[in-house]
Parts: C-alpha cells; structure tokens; sequence
C-alpha cells in the first residue's frame, strides 16, 4: 500500500474490545484510503485471542502485557510505556481505542504525548458516579479530553460529552459496533465445547426456562456478591424446573464465591468462560439474563432477551428507558422477585423483550469509518444513527468476513 495513504491503528487489550472492534476493523479493511494497522496489548491473553480467531484478525503488533496479579497502577503504567514505544516507533496518522479499560486510558495518553489524535470508539457512556464501575468509568471520563474525536453510540452518550464541553460538531452517532458483531456471529452455525450448554440450550428451545448469569465486575466483589450468588441459588433450589447457566469469570475472587454457593445443585451448570462465538448462542438461547456486564446491556436486547441488572447504576441507560432493562441492585429479594415476575408473568416478560433496542442496527462501523475519514480529510461523516429512523437498515453490514 503506498506510503501516503493514512495509517490507522486500533489498540485493543480485551475480549469486550476486540468484539467491539472486530466490526470497525474489518470495515477498515474494506476501505482502500486508509491502511489499518492493529494493535493488541493482551490485557485478556486467551480470551482476547479467541474473539480474533473468530473475526480473522491477525494482529501486527502484540504487546502481550498481561501480568496476572499486577496492580491496575502497574498495568496502567506497563501500558503506557509499551504503547508509548510503539506509537513513536510507527507513527500511525490515528490511533483508534474502544470502550474504558486501562489498555484504553493508557493509550490514550500515550498518543497524546506523541502528538497522534485520539478516535474513542463507545465514547460517552457515564454513569454519573466516577467509581461505579470501577475503574471503567474513571477511565471513560478521563479519556475524553484526550480524544479528537468521539464514535457516540447513541444520543444520550453524545448529549453527555457536550455537557462536558466536548464540540458537538466531534460527535458523530455511530450506534454501537457490538450490534454490527452479534448479528454477524448469530448466523454462523456453533458447536458448544461442552455437551451439556449444547443441551442446556437445546433444552430451553423446547420450551425450558434457562437464566444466563455472568458476574465479574469489582465492586460486585465481596459481600455483594455472596448476596447475588444466593439469590440464584435460592432461586434454582424453589424452581427445579429452571435451567441455570454461569459461564465463570476465571479470577479466583469470583470463582471462589460461586462455586460454594452453586456448585452443588443439579439445575445450575458452571462451566469455564465461553468464548464469544458460543456465549452470543447461549445468550440467543436464554430466557432471562441476571448479569452485571456492561456489553450484554447492550447485546440482549438486540435479541429480543429481558435483562436484569445486578448494579445500583448503569452507564447506558438508554436501555433503562427503552425498557429493556433493568437494573435489580444487589438485594438478594430484589433480584429474585424480578426474576419470577419475569419467569411467570406473561405480560412482564413481552414488555421487555419487545422494546425497541436502541444501540445499534448492525452499520456502526461503517458509520465509524466515515467519521474516521472525514477526521483525516478523505471524505464526509454519514447522518447520525437513529433508532427511530424507519428508514434506516436493520440489516447487518456484509464487511464482516473471515
């Protein structure tokens, strides 16, 4: 490729990013004025591997910085130097980052100091209180003065930067890319590793509830989380006819709250992390999702699922509104009245996986080029996404292949 066609390299560290980035990089890659350059840090090691052996996606560059029991000061300050050397040693035109985690705050900054601008792609989301989530939301707002242009996935995300003075005119609404995934990933045939979530699965096609729980985030650590874990339990124990799937995040502080609490009940299947080809099948095969992901706020609803939040605050309320979700806290009572209203209540349940999803309809990426180009001065932006627009596409962009 010649020499003066702009470079843009996306970095990435985790599974949720390299989902999220999967689509925008293969969009990249279909448009011949730019040369994309990928990047990972391998803040998730085998996690992040699997989401780029799915999508096809051969890094250039492969930090691998994941140091299991690092403190986040010292992966922030890892990533910031190992970022820091590549940027100054390939000079990429632009430097895309996705979502909040430290791989995106330190490098960010990174390319700040080298005088590279910054594209935040699912800029904006806030949920008002910088420590919940934590560190996720500090790392978003302190991103934001870093970047030269925002991907928005939605209105209210775009309202919530210009109320921090950011330019409205560097805030395009994209919608969020995780649409552009899922839709891709759903229509390509699996085959579960493990027999019994094929048959867990299967199983509810015919007709047998099925809960999809995931839990990991920090502050659900602790005393939260042995309240949420007997909420399930006490849950799978008074409805034996209820299917319970946990896919276990793999850190010891989790799993060691988990498997005590649920790992004896025949109804309640643990198993190892999914990878995400396998997890958005069982997501599409679920009844009811207990979760305190910040993404599957987002992919649920596109699939017409009900999602119950385990947080007191949710940074993307836009699905809050819609009704799609809704956040239950982390009362024991609370979350298991909210589950049986949904499990045994008709209405309850259509209300909710009815709404009208507002984050995406599966051309997030392409919007997110346009605006990438018009950045580098090859072109103009595309209008803003509008989960009311009748006349917009809900069909998925055909620039996902492998």
């Amino acid at each position: 490729m010649s020499a003066s066609v702009p470079r843009v390299m996306t970095v990435y560290g985790t599974r949720p990013e390299a989902i999220k980035m999967a689509p925008l990089v293969a969009a990249l890659q279909a448009d011949e004025r730019v040369e994309p350059v990928v990047a990972v840090t391998g803040q998730h090691r085998e996690m992040l591997d699997q989401v780029n052996a799915l999508f096809g996606i051969r890094p250039a560059h492969d930090l691998d910085l994941m140091a299991p029991g690092a403190t986040l000061a010292e992966l922030t300050a890892r990533t910031v130097l190992a970022t820091s050397t590549l940027l100054r040693e390939t000079r990429p035109d632009v430097v895309v980052v996705q979502g909040d985690t430290t791989t995106v705050l330190a490098t960010g900054l990174a390319a700040f100091y080298e005088h590279i601008p910054v594209v935040h792609l699912e800029a904006g989301l806030r949920t008002g209180d910088v420590r919940s989530p934590f560190p996720e939301e500090a790392n978003r707002r302190l991103t934001a003065p870093l970047a030269d242009l925002h991907l928005a996935p939605t209105a209210t995300s775009k309202a919530n930067l210009v109320r921090e003075s950011v330019d409205a005119a560097r805030i395009p609404v994209t919608g969020n890319t995780v649409i552009d995934a899922l839709q891709w990933t759903t229509a390509q045939p699996v085959e579960f590793d493990d027999p019994r979530v094929a048959e867990a699965v299967g199983d509810a096609s015919g007709g047998r509830d099925l809960l999809l729980v995931t839990s990991h985030r920090r502050e659900s650590w602790g005393p939260r989380m042995v309240e949420t874990m007997s909420a399930v339990r006490d849950l799978a124990r008074d409805r034996p006819d209820l299917q319970v799937l946990l896919p276990m995040h793999r850190n010891p502080v989790v799993r060691d709250v988990i498997e005590p609490l649920l790992g004896s009940l025949e109804n309640v299947l643990l198993t190892e992390p999914l990878d995400y080809h396998q997890f958005a099948h069982a997501l599409a095969g679920s009844t009811v999702v207990l979760t305190d992901s910040g993404g599957v706020q987002e992919e649920a609803p596109s699939l017409g699922k009900p999602v119950l939040v385990m947080r007191d605050t949710t940074e993307r309320p836009e699905a809050v509104e819609a009704g799609t979700v809704r956040l239950v806290g982390t009362d024991g009572a609370t979350i298991r009245a909210a589950v049986e209203e949904l499990l045994d209540d008709v209405e309850a349940y259509a209300a909710m996986a009815g709404a009208v999803n507002p984050y995406g309809d599966g051309r997030a990426a392409e919007r997110s080029v346009a605006a990438i180009a018009e950045l580098l001065g090859l072109g103009h932006r595309a209008p803003d996404f509008d989960p009311g627009d009748p006349t917009g596409s809900s069909e998925t962009s055909e620039l996902l292949r492998v």
